[in-house]
């Protein structure tokens, strides 16, 4: 059987190349996953012009048909997003509002194309949100097609008003440790059973 593959779109705000704690808990969910054998790789979405918009295809140079194909080629599925005023990123709604646009694709057995795909969250910040923020993303993935698996979400949050990142610390806390190789052991294992066993097609019954 092939080896699974994953994809993170990080979300921050920044633009590369300066560092970003978004970016750097993403790369630990991907090393998580790499662990149990998924071939990885990571997208900063603000480096790219990605158009506001509801289809997959904006035009004018919208570069989210790009990404888009490399979210179809995998089986999971990161987003990682700091937190800003208790949300998630503009940056991460922007992808949300994109992959609307996948409620109407389906594959050749009529099913929405992000069936059969798994989808985890990770989140940062210095402020109250991470549950929400979660919440949110997870939610509106599962209503686009994605899997969510069981305690799918990583999360760090720094003292409120304060200026530690996640990038700042020495060593990450051994609970955020635990729950970022959690997440991934989980959606590895979830993306390996709907690979062996997908959803089905709608035969038309009631």
């Amino acid at each position: 059987m092939p080896e699974l593959s994953a994809l993170a779109l990080v979300c921050t705000l920044t633009p590369s190349p300066t560092p970003s704690s978004s970016e750097l808990m993403g790369r630990h969910v991907l090393e998580g996953l790499e662990r149990h054998g998924v071939r990885t790789s990571s997208v900063r979405v603000v480096d790219h012009d990605v158009r506001p918009g509801v289809k997959t295809d904006m035009g004018g140079g919208d570069q989210w048909p790009t990404i888009r194909r490399r979210v179809l080629d995998a089986d999971i599925l990161v987003i990682a997003t700091p937190i800003w005023l208790g949300h998630p990123s503009s940056v991460a709604q922007r992808v949300l509002e994109r992959l609307d646009a996948e409620l109407s694709e389906t594959d050749e057995r009529g099913r929405p194309v992000m069936y059969d795909k798994t989808a985890i969250v990770a989140v940062v910040g210095n402020e109250d949100g991470a549950h929400k923020t979660i919440a949110d993303l997870t939610q509106a993935l599962s209503d686009v097609g994605f899997t969510v698996p069981a305690q799918a979400g990583t999360y760090w949050v720094g003292e409120a008003m304060q200026s530690v990142d996640y990038q700042d610390l020495e060593e990450v806390p051994e609970a955020v440790a635990s729950t970022t190789a959690g997440a991934a052991r989980n959606a590895v294992h979830l993306a390996r059973l709907l690979r062996s066993h997908p959803y089905p097609a709608d035969d038309g019954d009631a």
